[in-house]
């Protein structure tokens, strides 16, 4: 298979779909991969390691998207991106459709396969291409919110860990999974008073053993988000309905309410966001100010320390790059359920219920699809 890995070009986003190192595996294997020139040369991916590893460089975006049967991202793809995606192509990455009409009506109207990283899943129910994304904007989300805190950047002049006299900032974590639990780790780390909420006993009691006291686990009832927001310094929105928007579970009244300087980290940006006043910011200007309450809605956190993120990303992706080269997509979505949850746009009809319900669009299923093209 001939696979492409454009240069990413959403703005202050560094990562790349394969290292040199994933090339390599697949070049390996007698297929061919095309990589843009000084596509991770940010992050010190020359194309000199890229040539060694056996992939050929080329000059353009619009070369490898004529060329590519396979296109693998970081990043959902932008619109100038989507103009080049031809029908039966295959693409490989983020996608983040629920708050996104118009590249889900783009990808539509393509004709593409397109298999989103956020929905594919695991035998223990978990979302392996989404995870380790998740641990590095929860750990992330912690470094963020602190420096939020400070006066210079608006907030109320808070040190996380507090000094001895002085309390620590009390820490309000809304959502126990991935993100959660690895926002938990750091702030109990840096001696902050933390409080996760969570609808699920069973997450709750899992934090319970590990956290041994260190920070405070509350069932998520409206009500007790309410109270323990209104009493925060800072909040991290750690909420996730794989594949839908996020739920609201911060009212744009309950901001009102918040502590003047208090701090939003709105991890679930990437799917709307969990806050009525969030909408999603950049790395090069990554926060706002509602009602005296700071707000970081940065939708690509990860990219900021994009060596990490593309490292952790393509120890999860590579084994499914690779089963799609082998098996071409019929075959290896046919025979891998969990590589199926994660078609979202198959030859202009949407495969992802969640995505539907978001935008009021007929679906059908992956299974479907796959049959009708057999």
């Amino acid at each position: 298979m001939i696979i492409g890995v454009p240069k990413e070009i959403k703005i202050h986003e560094y990562r790349i779909g394969m290292t040199p190192a994933s090339v390599r595996e697949l070049t390996a294997r007698g297929h061919t991969v095309l990589v843009e020139t000084d596509a991770g040369k940010a992050i010190g991916f020359t194309d000199a390691h890229y040539l060694a590893a056996g992939a050929e460089i080329i000059r353009s975006a619009a070369e490898i998207f004529a060329a590519a049967e396979m296109i693998v991202k970081v990043k959902e793809p932008q619109e100038i991106e989507r103009s080049l995606l031809r029908p039966g192509q295959i693409l490989f990455t983020y996608l983040h459709l629920a708050p996104d009409l118009a590249q889900t009506q783009d990808l539509l109207r393509s004709g593409a396969i397109c298999i989103a990283y956020e929905t594919v899943t695991d035998d223990k129910g978990g979302l392996p291409l989404l995870a380790p994304m998740s641990e590095v904007a929860g750990r992330m989300a912690i470094h963020a919110g602190a420096t939020a805190l400070e006066r210079s950047h608006g907030g109320a002049g808070v040190l996380l860990s507090g000094v001895p006299g002085v309390a620590p900032a009390k820490v309000v974590i809304l959502g126990g999974g991935v993100v959660g639990s690895n926002a938990a780790r750091m702030a109990i780390g840096m001696r902050a008073d933390v409080t996760v909420l969570d609808r699920s006993t069973e997450t709750l009691r899992r934090l319970d053993n590990e956290f041994r006291g260190a920070a405070k686990l509350i069932y998520s009832t409206t009500e007790s988000i309410e109270h323990a927001v209104l009493e925060a310094d800072l909040v991290i929105g750690a909420v996730l309905l794989p594949g839908a928007a996020a739920p609201k579970l911060i009212s744009a009244a309950m901001v009102k309410k918040m502590k003047n300087g208090s701090v939003i980290v709105d991890v679930a940006i990437d799917q709307g966001g969990c806050a009525e006043t969030s909408h999603a910011t950049t790395h090069s200007n990554p926060t706002y100010i509602v009602d005296d309450v700071v707000h970081y809605c940065v939708a690509n956190m990860p990219g900021a320390v994009a060596r990490t993120s593309t490292q952790a990303l393509n120890n999860a992706t590579l084994p499914f790059i690779i089963k799609l080269a082998k098996m071409g997509y019929a075959d290896a979505l046919s025979s891998d359920k969990h590589l199926r949850n994660g078609l979202n746009v198959f030859r202009g009809q949407l495969t992802c219920a969640e995505v539907g319900v978001a935008h009021a669009l007929p679906t059908v299923t992956a299974e479907s699809v796959l049959v009708i093209s057999a």
